[in-house]
This record gives structure tokens, sequence and C-alpha cells, in this order.
């Protein structure tokens, strides 16, 4: 499988099927465990065989807890190395698909990521430490493992750097006018989608839902763009409640259910409530 990884709008297809693939056994490729000549010189506080089925254990695990962890590419061996006084933000952000496109271009764990499917990683914890400790614990990992995806070799060396006004001009002009294909579009809407959405499975209080109902009134639409708002009325059968939005937008967010799913049901007037719990109604 040969695959440009200089070309971010073919890559996030394969943050699934190449995992996918693996699995089922299609493609001949060796998978690297952690027998290696490294492996006799640390034993890992946890480790994580399979990054993609684990992630919601790897989040609840972490919280709170500072440390040091490694990503390792089950097909070629290479690893990265890293530390954080917050486990659980920095494994969220590994997750995120807007961290992983705005990350994409400039780091090497996050197009590996990307590229061969979280399914095709390892994660470990090297161990768990103090925040105030972890710079020097994850240099000392540095020193012993020499993990390939590191860039730099210096631990902490990016750490409390920003951009320039002007380096950030620059890198909102080169993103001008770049607009993602089709298949990529569907990919990056994939992810998000069932357990994937981040509000998978919970509900929005009633006040979030009026503040976020709210936040859409009284915005201007410049003339001409796209479509008007199509208003609506969302019945949440399991708890009695009928809630308006303002957008098809709007009842996405609060809810947790793709827009996709809103607009077919409106349009087919679908009367099977989504999931057994909620109703969909236009509002003129």
């Amino acid at each position: 499988m040969n695959i440009n990884v200089r070309r971010p709008h073919v890559i996030l297809r394969y943050l699934a099927v190449a995992g996918n693939i693996f699995s089922l056994g299609l493609l001949n490729i060796r998978a690297y465990s952690s027998d290696c000549d490294d492996s006799n010189k640390y034993k890992p506080a946890v480790v994580y065989s399979n990054a993609d089925i684990q992630k919601i254990q790897i989040g609840q695990e972490n919280k709170g807890r500072s440390g040091v962890y490694q990503w390792t590419n089950l097909l070629n061996g290479k690893s990265y190395v890293g530390s954080s006084v917050n486990l659980y933000k920095r494994f969220s952000c590994y997750y995120s698909l807007r961290k992983l496109e705005a990350n994409i271009s400039n780091s090497m764990i996050y197009k590996a990521l990307a590229k061969y499917g979280y399914s095709n990683f390892r994660l470990e914890i090297l161990e768990y430490c103090e925040p105030n400790d972890a710079i020097n614990r994850e240099q000392y990992y540095l020193d012993l493992l020499h993990p390939e995806y590191n860039i730099c070799k210096t631990a902490g060396s990016t750490m409390g750097k920003t951009h320039t006004e002007e380096v950030r001009a620059k890198m909102a002009a080169a993103r001008v006018g770049k607009t993602h294909s089709l298949e990529t579009l569907e990919k990056l809407s994939s992810v998000h989608k069932g357990e994937g959405n981040p509000m998978f499975g919970k509900n929005h209080s009633d006040e979030a839902r009026k503040k976020i109902s709210e936040a859409g009134l009284g915005r201007a639409r410049p003339e001409g763009s796209g479509t008007p708002c199509k208003k609506l009325e969302v019945f949440d059968i399991k708890n009695n409640q009928a809630t308006p939005y303002d957008s098809i937008l709007a009842a996405s967010v609060a809810l947790g259910i793709p827009k996709s799913v809103i607009s077919k049901r409106l349009a087919s007037e679908h009367r099977k409530p989504y999931k057994g719990q909620y109703t969909f109604k236009k509002l003129s």
C-alpha cells in the first residue's frame, strides 16, 4: 500500500481502513511486538494493545494523571515518546479530528496515526510520575528508546513557544483555497458518528440546550449566504419534552445527532423515533 503522506486531503481515509484490513489478515505485513532490543530495558506501567478499541478505557484510566507515554506502530515498529502533566487532555488531542488535521503536516506521530489508523498502534504508559518530573522522565526514555517519530530529541524543547502574528497570518493564508475531496469529507464525517461523537450516549441539560439555542438568535446572515436555516422542534419521548431549535446545526450540536440524520428525517417526515427517543418536526 503506497500512500503519499504529503497530501493531507487523502491521508485521513486510512484512519479506520488500514486497521480493519490488517485485522482481517488481508495484508501480509509483519506486526511488531514489544519483543525488541529495548524491551528488557523498561517495564511499562500500562499497555493498551489496540489504541482504537481501547480509546474509552485510555481516557477513563488517565484522568488527572501525569506521566510518560509511548505510541508504537505495530506494522513497522516505529515509536513516539511524549509526556504530559495531564495525560487525559493529551490523549484527547490525539483522538480529536480537529487536532489531527491541524498537526498532520508538522508532526510525524499525527501523520502516522492518520496514515495507519489507531488500530495499528499500541499505547503504553511508560510510567506515571509527578507533574514536575514529567520532562526529566521523558528525556530518560528518549535517550533509552530512540523513538523514530520524535522530530526533536530534547524533551520539553517546544514548551511555552507561540507563533507570532506574522507566522499565524502566513499559516492562515496557506490554507486559503484548499478544500477536501468528497471522499475525505465523508471520512471526516464518519469519524464522529456513533461512539466517535463526544456526545454519544449523553444528553444536554435543559439549561445547556437553551443556551445553545439562544446563541444562534440575532445573528445576521450575509446576503446570499447559503440556504435559510430550518427551524425545528425535537420531542424527547423519554423525558416527555419538546425543544425548539433555530437550525438543524443547533439541534445536532445540542443532541449529538449527525445533521444528515436530522435533515433526512425532516425531509421524509419519518415518524419512528431516532434511537427510540427523538422525533423531529419542522417549524414554520
